[in-house]
């Protein structure tokens, strides 16, 4: 129970990647009021928060509707997460995200959907929903231990990024690509070996 509780946290975690998210953050933030900065985090976790947990416990019944197997979102999932992982690993210009200078107080897009809540996150927590109700439970309870990262991460992410500079920063980014390309990699084989069983 510890275990797959560890191994949820730590993949919500590598997902969403607050820590990568700080220069998104820092660089959307900044036309925003230093007085109302807060409030703007902690909204956008919050929806992001909301969102992830509407899939978590909505996502069966969605996956049902749409004739959507576990291990078609299994492999689409490790799929995506693995294209995410590479970007994190090897740098686009503008970030994982792009380009989000914008000169008004971002809402929704692109802070809590998708620099928290992105398609990784939604596909994790989609394949969390086709377990038991004892184990959502359980990434409900990781998900939440998650968003206060987010929240601490963010909330300190202008001293952050001046304490460690770019370079760290991006450093620390390519490290999390790397753990998530395995964990991708391993929920893609899963699914293959999935596939196979039920042929």
């Amino acid at each position: 129970m510890t275990q797959s509780f560890f191994q949820s946290f730590i993949l919500l975690l590598l997902v969403t990647d607050p820590f990568g998210n700080v220069p998104i953050f820092v660089s959307a933030l900044a036309s925003v009021p230093a007085a109302r900065r807060w409030r703007v985090v902690v909204r956008e976790c919050a929806i992001a928060f909301a969102l992830l947990l509407l899939f978590m416990f909505f996502g069966r019944p969605f996956l049902t509707a749409l004739q959507l197997s576990e291990v078609a979102l299994r492999i689409g999932g490790g799929v995506i997460l693995f294209l995410i992982a590479m970007r994190m690993v090897f740098p686009q210009p503008g970030g994982i995200l792009g380009d989000v200078e914008s000169t008004h107080e971002p809402f929704i897009v692109p802070l809590a959907i998708p620099a928290l809540a992105g398609p990784s996150a939604l596909a994790t927590v989609l394949l969390f929903s086709s377990n038991s109700n004892t184990e959502v439970m359980l990434h409900a309870a990781a998900l939440s231990l998650v968003a206060v990262v987010w929240l601490i991460v963010l909330l300190s992410a202008d001293r952050m990024q001046r304490a460690l500079g770019p370079r760290v920063m991006t450093a620390f980014e390519r490290l999390m690509g790397l753990i998530l390309t395995a964990m991708a990699v391993e929920m893609l084989l899963a699914g293959i070996r999935a596939y196979i069983k039920s042929l």
